[in-house]
């Protein structure tokens, strides 16, 4: 969703704590999601693959943030981006459940 011209990312105080690749599933599909867990919220994001490479053949020319996992600056660097799929989550209003794998 659009938001004003506020950077829900944009804290200098706000820490990384996890992120990573789950599948996500919905109703009748299932979906690649890269999730990033800060200290004050869950960011559920769709990882999108491009079919053309960023930059031509040369993917070592792209600007990568060093602080991404060596998972995410690949993905990133074969074209791969990575769109908020929803609202982020904050984690006072969170549950977590144990389930048993399908």
């Amino acid at each position: 969703r659009e938001n004003s011209s506020e950077n829900i990312l944009s804290s200098a105080n706000r820490l990384l704590l996890h992120e990573g690749k789950l599948m996500l599933a919905e109703s009748t599909r299932l979906l690649d999601v890269y999730l990033f867990l800060f200290d004050d919220f869950l960011l559920i994001t769709k990882i999108k693959r491009n079919k053309k490479k960023y930059g031509g053949s040369d993917t070592s020319l792209i600007p990568v943030c060093p602080s991404l996992t060596p998972e995410l600056q690949s993905f990133i660097r074969e074209g791969g981006l990575c769109t908020v799929l929803d609202q982020p989550i904050p984690l006072d209003r969170l549950i977590l459940k144990n389930v048993e794998p399908v």
